[in-house]
């Protein structure tokens, strides 16, 4: 009888597959970082050094995995550098940005530049970013509160109600259509709408909050539309067998398991629009004082104040556009926060 070994050696096959050593890509990268620092010193640029570098890490471990692993080996390892590659492309620029508007920006915050408005009602008075921070806040305050409920009803209509109606058909184009719009059109829109009921030079932060709601919705309603199918039909089958109506199935049953999807959805929205600035500069205005009233007068928001102050171009204009900017940014990821810790109470439980 022959046995394994025999046919190991007739066929040359080797029972285990060698490998790279396991710290064979730190020992790559090693390489490819002395040579990117070799070239920096040679008098190439930063840029030109790292992407040099880059390359010849993806060129080297392939190569040599080709030697020991074979050619499946190689192809994976070509893969992986990839797609680590590529995840760093996206990482860098985000990262840059960050730390950017940290570095200049964090300096600028203390209490006067958070609690002083433009106005100035004495000659040596300080000025902060107050009046931004409340416009801005209650303009998204009133974006969210007119695309929520209207976003999560149309989705559930499209997923609930009207699987195959031709109404649902049009719907998904229009919210289709609505996703791709400028933001300009939608501040035309509100600034149009709003001039034919009120007359011309109105301005207001509802106004705003209009402009700001066309480019929520279509974002809601996708976000949501896909969380509600996720949800498992056996949980609605279960609910009609028990006699339950199927709103209240809904209400009880689909709403709750899918919420902590849709409130990322809906802060995915609110982070889209939170940055706008041209909407606002039609129908929302600027002004040096704080505004309460989001039915009357103009009101400032962050991004409104960053282009008045970019345009500015001195010193101190800078300062309290970096200021600004790291603001707006913090206001995001607390949001974000919120969103996470919400959708982590609210989400059904395994018992």
């Amino acid at each position: 009888m022959t046995t394994l070994e025999e046919v190991q050696t007739r066929v040359h096959v080797p029972l285990v597959q060698p490998r790279l050593p396991r710290q064979a890509p730190a020992i790559v990268a090693v390489i490819a970082a002395a040579f990117g620092g070799l070239l920096l010193v040679l008098g190439m640029g930063l840029v030109g050094s790292v992407i040099l570098g880059v390359v010849a890490f993806l060129a080297v471990l392939p190569v040599w995995s080709l030697v020991i692993e074979g050619r499946r080996g190689a192809t994976d390892r070509l893969m992986t550098g990839l797609i680590w590659t590529s995840f760093g492309i996206a990482v860098v620029p985000l990262v840059s940005l960050i730390w950017r508007v940290i570095s200049k920006g964090a300096g600028r915050l203390d209490g006067t530049f958070l609690s002083y408005s433009f106005f100035k009602t004495q000659i040596d008075q300080p000025v902060g970013v107050y009046h931004a921070i409340i416009g801005t806040l209650l303009i998204t305050l009133g974006a969210a509160v007119i695309s929520v409920p209207v976003g999560v009803m149309a989705a559930v209509y499209l997923v609930e109600y009207g699987k195959g109606n031709k109404l649902a058909k049009a719907i998904t184009f229009l919210v289709d259509v609505m996703t791709g719009i400028p933001s300009i059109v939608a501040g035309l829109f509100a600034f149009a709408l709003f001039t034919l009921i009120f007359g011309p030079a109105y301005v207001s932060g509802i106004g705003g909050s209009v402009a700001l709601s066309l480019l929520m919705i279509p974002i809601v309603v996708r976000a949501t539309e896909e969380m509600l199918m996720l949800v498992p039909d056996d949980l609605r089958e279960a609910s009609y067998a028990l006699g339950t109506p199927k709103w209240k199935t809904i209400v009880r049953i689909v709403l709750p398991t899918a919420i902590g999807g849709i409130l990322t959805g809906i802060t995915l929205a609110i982070s889209r629009v939170i940055g706008e600035t041209a909407p606002l500069l039609l129908i929302a205005g600027a002004t040096d004082r704080t505004n309460m009233n989001l039915f009357d007068g103009a009101m400032t928001t962050l991004p409104v104040l960053i282009y008045g102050q970019n345009l500015r171009g001195d010193a101190p204009a800078e300062a309290i556009a970096w200021g600004a900017a790291f603001i707006l940014i913090v206001i995001v990821m607390v949001l974000n926060l919120a969103a996470r810790i919400i959708g982590k109470i609210f989400a059904p439980r395994n018992k």
